[in-house]
Formats: C-alpha cells, structure tokens, sequence
C-alpha cells in the first residue's frame, strides 16, 4: 500500500437506529460506499430511499446475509445494533469470511470492563460504549461547571473547553490581542459561535457578551484563565441523577472515585437494589424523578450538579429547565433523537450531550485513519458547534510538508487554526516561531470538514 491513497471505503453498516443512520449520514458526506443491514425491512426501505446507500433486510450475523451484502470486498464492518452479544457475533462472522476491520458497539459494564481483551481476541479494531463515553463527558463537563463542553485530546493532556460570555463580564467588548495583553496566559481561543455563524477568530477579533468561545490549553492553564477572566472554577460537589440505567451507572462511579456526593432517584425497585449493590457510597433513591415535591424533598435547590438521564428526551429538557429555575447546579441534558436541533438550542439548555455522536464521532475517526494516510494519522475527532466545526488531533509519523517549517511560514488554509502541539507529554500553545516535528500529535480546529491528512492544512 505505501502511500497510495484509498479514497472511499467499502463499508457495512449493521443495524439502522440512531446511531446508524448518525454514520449513514456522515459517512456519505465523505464520500464512502454503503451498504446497511438490518433484520427490519420498513426501516431498510426508509433509509434506503432517504440516502443513496444499499439495504439488506436479514440477520447481520449469519454468514449468508453477509456474503450476499459483499463482506469480501468490504473494508470495514460497523455493528451497531441494540444487541451487545449480536454486534459482536457480527463482527466475529465478518473477521473470519472479509479481509475487513470491524467495529462492535458494547454497553454492559460487564463486556466493558473486558473490552481490552475482548478487542484482542476477536481482533476488532474498536469496541465503543456510548454510555460509557457519554458518562466520561459529562463527569469533564461537572469538574469544570462554568463549561458548556469540556473535550480532551493529548491523552487527557489537552482540553478543548467551549463556554459563553455573561454580559457583565471584562471579555465583553474585548479583542484577542488586547486580551492575550491583558491576561497573559497560555491558552488558544479557536472557534467562536455567534448567533448562527461561526467564527475562526484571528487577533482582532471583537468577542461579545452571548458568544460561544472555545479555546484549548492544558487542564490546569484552562481553570486558572477562567479564574482570571471572572469565572468559579470549582468542581461540584454534589450531583443529583435522575434515572438509573448504565450512563447514570457509569457517571456515578467516576464522581464517586473523585470524591462527589452522588444521589440517584431512579422508579424502579429492583434496579435500585442493584444500584445500591453496585454503588454502596452512592444515595439510592426509589420514586418518581420527574416529581417536584420529591426533587425538592431531595435537595435539588442545593445540588452542585443535576444530571437528568431518563430515556425520554422530553423529560430530560423539562427537567433542565426546573432545575433551572429552582437551583444553581450545573445542568447536563442527554439528548437521544437528532431532530428538532434548532429549537433545542433556542430553549438554552447549556450543556447538551448527544450520546449517537460521541459514537459515531469515535468511528468516523477511525474510518479517516483507516483512508491511508501519507505520514499522519487521526488520533481524535470532536464536531463542535452543531457539527459546523472539526478539531481533529493528528499525529505526525514522517517528515512532510508540514514538518520543520515555522508555523507563520506555512500557507494555511483560511478558517483554519493550529490549537496546540504535543510533543511527547509537553503541551505547546503554539506561536508562529513553533514548528511541527515527527512524532507531534497536533490538534487542528477548522470550519472545513473531511480532513484526514496532516497536509490537508495547507493551501
């Protein structure tokens, strides 16, 4: 292979609910061959005569239906049905017929705890968990409240935080150079979302009170900035969950190792028995979340945190919007249906989290690696801004015609910016006298989609 480029992928979709029809949709915008499968043939015909796409109706598992859907000349395999047991059945079939990469979304914590292994034994080249992920964002997003989105790249090392400007606050009417004057510190701002548009901002950039700033620095440069520009950067020290099923499990067991008081308030009985099993420092509590006496009965109005993950969207909108109004917790919604974007952003909800992105955000990097790279790979990918912006982390495997050339030399491509250099654990706020070195990864902010190169930066 060398450096031939492969363009488009030959890829098999099995399973076509959110998360599925989340990657048909992508994965046709770059320009990829697919075909779906699903044991249901309404859905099929649906999806098929929405996407320029191929269908099967059948069991993804059996060696037939994948024979007949082309596993031989596929080049990867993405299970992604409701079925942990049949995602990896799947992905199992396809290994031993196709020279193919397959993928296997897995939810149970107890195949979580074994993914590694599991990931080896099958020779799987990924095995997600969106609940698992989903719990790993909000726990980021609950140890910095002021933050609307907190991503991390680097290995943990780098974060990428969004939050929005109150009116009262010094940053209003500023300009980046005044404040980089002002207060010195080694942060980036990368992208700012102003009303509908969405700003790759150079040095005379003006921001303004409402505007949706993201910046990238190391976790503990990002607190100390917020601090200075007049935010609280404390963890909180409680939270509330409403709903007990595997994101609140999962959520509950990382604020509990970090030292946050967890409440769950979840209806059924039995799941609240195992909870308590599973958790013994968390507070188990078996009633109706979505019942005002008993959130205020349970001290809603003086929660750090308040998370509501019951499985019904509408639910967990109201509930924001209570919590809202009654307390000053930091509120995450989990939004589970793609539709209606415009209005949910309209209800200012502040931290919204769509768990059917961070998984197909997780597999779309993987496919853009997998397109064959000159000498880079795709590390991470993280859609900001309704997907209106890409950060993508980049690790740079051989000289190319980005390396060793002084980033203010290099003929960037407009509505384009180099975030941040990690050079073997040291995280670098890049100047224009850096240079990008072999063995960098490099994290990229950019309102152009479809990068899966290093060299794509350039003019």
């Amino acid at each position: 292979m060398g450096n031939t480029k492969k363009t488009s992928l030959n890829i098999i979709i099995v399973g076509c609910g959110k998360v599925g029809v989340a990657l048909v949709e992508q994965l046709i915008r770059e320009g990829h061959d697919i075909t779906v499968i699903d044991s249901d043939s309404q859905r099929i015909q649906e999806i098929t005569s929405t996407y320029d796409i191929m269908g099967m109706a059948g069991n993804g598992a059996s060696y037939s239906v994948q024979m007949e859907a082309g596993i031989e000349d596929c080049d990867l395999l993405i299970a992604v049905t409701g079925s942990d047991e049949l995602n990896l059945l799947c992905c199992t079939v396809a290994k031993r017929v196709g020279d193919c990469a397959a993928i296997a979304r897995v939810r149970n914590p107890d195949y979580s705890k074994e993914s590694g292994y599991l990931r080896e034994k099958l020779g799987l080249a990924l095995i997600i968990n969106p609940d698992l992920e989903a719990a790993k964002e909000a726990a980021r997003i609950l140890s910095l409240p002021t933050a609307l989105n907190v991503d991390s790249f680097a290995h943990g090392l780098a974060e990428l935080i969004s939050f929005t400007i109150p009116e009262d606050n010094m940053l209003n009417g500023m300009s980046l150079i005044e404040l980089s004057s002002k207060v010195p510190s080694d942060i980036l701002i990368c992208a700012v979302e102003r009303g509908e548009e969405v700003h790759i901002p150079s040095g005379n950039f003006i921001l303004r009170s409402g505007d949706n700033v993201s910046f990238t620095a190391t976790r503990a440069t990002a607190r100390k900035f917020l601090k200075q520009v007049g935010f609280v950067v404390n963890q909180a020290k409680s939270v509330m969950i409403i709903g007990g099923g595997k994101t609140a499990y999962y959520l509950a067991k990382q604020l509990l190792n970090s030292g946050v008081a967890v409440k769950i308030i979840e209806s059924d009985r039995a799941r609240c028995e195992e909870l308590s099993i599973l958790l013994p420092k968390a507070v188990i509590i078996n009633g109706d979340g979505t019942n005002e006496d008993l959130l205020h009965e349970e001290g809603i109005a003086n929660m750090g945190g308040f998370v509501p993950l019951t499985g019904i969207d509408e639910e967990n909108i109201v509930l924001t919007l209570f919590a809202n109004r009654v307390s000053k917790a930091k509120v995450i919604t989990k939004i589970d249906r793609i539709t209606f974007k415009k209005v949910i952003s309209s209800l200012n909800l502040g931290s919204v989290m769509y768990p059917h992105y961070i998984t197909s955000e997780a597999i779309i990097a993987y496919v853009r690696a997998k397109k064959d790279s000159m000498g880079s790979n795709i590390e991470t990918l993280n859609h900001m801004f309704d997907q209106r912006v890409e950060a993508i982390e980049f690790r740079v495997d051989e000289r190319c015609a980005v390396t060793d050339i002084p980033l203010k030399n290099l003929e960037l491509k407009k509505e384009l910016l180099i975030a941040c250099i990690n050079r073997k654990g040291a995280i670098i706020i890049p100047s224009g006298q850096d240079c990008i070195k072999v063995g960098d990864t490099v994290i990229i902010v950019t309102a152009h989609t479809g990068f899966n190169d290093i060299e794509n930066i350039l003019r």
